[in-house]
């Protein structure tokens, strides 16, 4: 369940904030006037949205080309290629 704070405890509950972040592995939403003004997170946290983000994008990048194509591969013929390519490194 993410955590949301008023931003003064950055400035006053630092550590606290930080504990949890790491902790939960959940962001922490920080607060300004009563709304959302920013999120705080682990590096592990950030880390992995970085590269779930990265994966969708390429999965959509797939979408759009597969798309444009009717031509389709097996895994067999996937593993194949890569085999080929790794061997010739």
């Amino acid at each position: 369940m993410q955590s949301v704070r008023p931003i003064s405890d950055l400035r006053n509950k630092f550590t606290e904030i930080s504990r949890d972040v790491h902790g939960s592995n959940e962001p922490v939403i920080l607060t300004r006037n009563g709304s959302a003004d920013m999120v705080v997170m682990s590096m592990k946290t950030f880390r992995s949205l970085e590269f779930d983000s990265e994966v969708y994008h390429k999965l959509k990048e797939a979408e759009r080309q597969a798309a444009e194509t009717d031509t389709r591969y097996t895994s067999e013929e996937v593993l194949a290629s890569v085999k080929q390519v790794v061997s010739s490194v």
